[in-house]
């Protein structure tokens, strides 16, 4: 595997870790106040190269951060009222959507590659579906694995045009200002932003912490960076590993069991993953 592909690898094992810390975090805060403060910590981060970034970047940063920021409010959103597993398996969604959609952007089918996202899928669902549905909340998550979709097609498409730093930086500044705008509008009415600091704990804190600087921040600019030399449908097929990283956070960190059936599924995805990479040796010409 060549690097850029190992960087969405750690992105991805990154990423795995937020499904426990936005279960903890929507106990107390709404999906809106969840997105908006990771990314107004995040905007924190970048801002120095946000500043130095080009009119362009700032166009496109704000296109890609209109779509990230949907695809995690609606996310959060969802944690409220299913579980971590089921709202995993339900965003992975997005590993079939991103080379479907890629046709109606031109792009071309590989065999390979739609093979890899179904038995990626077919993982997923083995690990993580569990039941107990929710008709709102299941809607909102399969729109957020969408836009997501839809997210992953134009950073391959764009990321190339500009330095990953700049185009990280404008994202994550759009996706905050949008963020604040969208809190502030939805606690008209309520006394949700005087009892904003009430409902923050240490633990929640730490928790958007994590999702602002690590999660957001460094790997918005890390998966800007590796999607420049990585297509589409790969990308997705890359995140696909997700779930499987955030079931053995759960197993280690809150030693929640993983049963056979999850085991199995999580060595789908990660074979899924091995053959979308594998290319069989050539062979020796006849002489």
């Amino acid at each position: 595997m060549n690097t850029s592909v190992l960087s969405l690898l750690l992105v991805t094992l990154v990423w795995g870790a937020t499904f426990p810390v936005l279960k903890i975090a929507t106990a107390q805060l709404s999906g809106v106040e969840v997105s908006a403060l990771r990314f107004l910590l995040a905007a924190l981060c970048m801002l120095p190269w946000a500043l130095r970034a080009q009119r362009r970047a700032w166009r496109d940063g704000a296109m890609l951060g209109a779509l990230v920021l949907f695809s995690y409010v609606a996310q959060a959103y969802g944690l409220q009222f299913i579980s971590s597993n089921r709202s995993a398996f339900l965003t992975s969604l997005n590993v079939l959507m991103v080379p479907l959609l890629g046709v109606v952007f031109g792009n071309r089918l590989s065999l390979r590659v739609v093979l890899a996202a179904l038995l990626a899928c077919a993982g997923i669902g083995l690990m993580s579906w569990d039941g107990g549905a929710n008709l709102a909340a299941d809607a909102a998550t399969v729109a957020g694995a969408l836009g997501y979709a839809l997210y992953v097609i134009l950073l391959s498409a764009r990321a190339a045009r500009h330095d990953a730093r700049s185009l990280a930086a404008t994202q994550i500044v759009w996706m905050a200002a949008l963020g604040g705008l969208w809190m502030l509008g939805d606690a008209l009415g309520t006394d949700r932003l005087q009892t904003l600091g009430s409902r923050l704990n240490a633990e929640i804190l730490w928790g958007l912490a994590y999702l602002g600087v690590v999660a957001t921040a460094a790997m918005l600019f890390l998966q800007a960076r590796a999607q420049a030399h990585v297509s589409a449908d790969k990308a997705a097929l890359i995140y696909a590993m997700e779930p499987v990283f955030a079931a053995l956070f759960a197993w280690a960190w809150l030693s929640e069991g993983l049963s056979l059936r999850a085991a199995i599924g999580a060595g789908v995805v990660v074979f899924a993953v091995v053959f979308s990479e594998w290319k069989p040796a050539a062979r020796a010409s006849a002489t």
